[in-house]
């Protein structure tokens, strides 16, 4: 037989020693494994969202505003969604206050408010917005009941909203308006909820559409939009024929207010084109945010003959 080759001075062999016996071997292998898997766990666990990214996460978003949820009336600073889609009432260092403690059910109110600036004290300075220095919106949880106004304001700050009679239940209260701070003043909308006391009585949202009547007047979306930044059209028609005649409302020939099922949230929707006389239509076209899909509650606004004309109708956000 011929020996095997000499190892060359200086080297020994891998396991050498007592790692070469095969128990030594499974040994140094079951000590090993509880590392192996820690590090592993280590990799693959994903890090814990960070406040930013728990807003974005499916089914987060919106959940502090949500009727008759603690938090609906939150500081903007606690989400910057909720302010985004007015269901604060605070942003920007701006606070909506209510000098009174409620409208009484069924009977009509002057309801009192102030809009507080970063400095606490009750602003006075306001931006015309759409023709006007304010527009104040209520509408009940299960989206009902509708009102757009445009309170006096006082010397003191102290707005003055006529509200006409609301139906027992909770309702929002919205304030959009621009601070008069320069030609970049962001437009706010702050809100919030009052209970009018009594025996509320829900009413069922009427189905999507994408047509309504009111007055004799139809509105018809032809577009079907998707959560975010979109263009809304919608065409009015009388007696199955086109409208022409629609007189300026708000500088614009219609105005259109959003709200979402569920947590109340506002839609921004700003008229697009100019206004020239009074032939305004029949195609009307907006500008359109809507910041999360669902049912909409929408309320379409023209003027003709001089009386103001509100069609409601259910739009379906993707």
């Amino acid at each position: 037989m011929t020996a095997p080759p000499a190892r060359p001075p200086g080297r020994r062999p891998f396991l050498a020693g007592p790692l070469a016996h095969p128990l030594a071997r499974r040994w140094l292998l079951a000590s090993c494994l509880p590392v192996l898997l820690v590090l592993g766990m280590a990799l693959t666990v994903p890090p814990a969202p960070s406040a930013a990214t728990a807003r974005d996460m499916p089914g987060t978003a919106g959940m502090a505003g949500m009727a008759g949820m603690p938090g609906a009336d939150h500081p903007a600073g606690d989400s910057q969604d909720l302010a985004a889609a007015g269901l604060a009432a605070e942003r920007n260092g701006y606070r909506l206050d209510l000098a009174d403690p409620g409208p009484t059910a069924g009977r009509a109110t002057d309801l009192r408010f102030t809009v507080a600036g970063p400095d606490g004290s009750p602003v006075t300075d306001f931006a015309v917005h759409q023709t006007k220095k304010l527009h104040f919106y209520a509408i009940r949880n299960d989206l009902t009941g509708f009102q757009h106004l445009h309170p006096d304001l006082a010397g003191d700050g102290t707005w003055t909203a006529a509200l006409a009679a609301l139906a027992p239940g909770t309702w929002r209260l919205y304030a959009d308006f621009v601070p008069n701070t320069g030609p970049h003043a962001a437009e706010l909308v702050l809100s919030r909820t009052v209970t009018v006391p009594g025996e509320a009585a829900p009413v069922p949202l009427p189905a999507p559409g994408d047509t309504a009547t009111a007055d004799g007047y139809t509105v018809t979306l032809t577009a079907r939009p998707t959560a975010g930044a979109h263009r809304l059209t919608a065409v009015v028609s009388r007696d199955g024929r086109p409208v022409g005649d629609l007189q300026p409302y708000l500088d614009a020939y219609a105005h259109l207010s959003a709200f979402h099922e569920g947590d109340l949230a506002m839609a921004h929707l700003h008229p697009a084109g100019t206004v020239d006389g009074d032939h305004g239509g029949p195609e009307l076209t907006f500008q359109a945010l809507f910041p999360e899909p669902g049912n909409w509650r929408v309320f379409l606004q023209f003027r003709t003959s001089g009386q103001l004309h509100t069609v409601a109708l259910t739009l379906r956000v993707d």
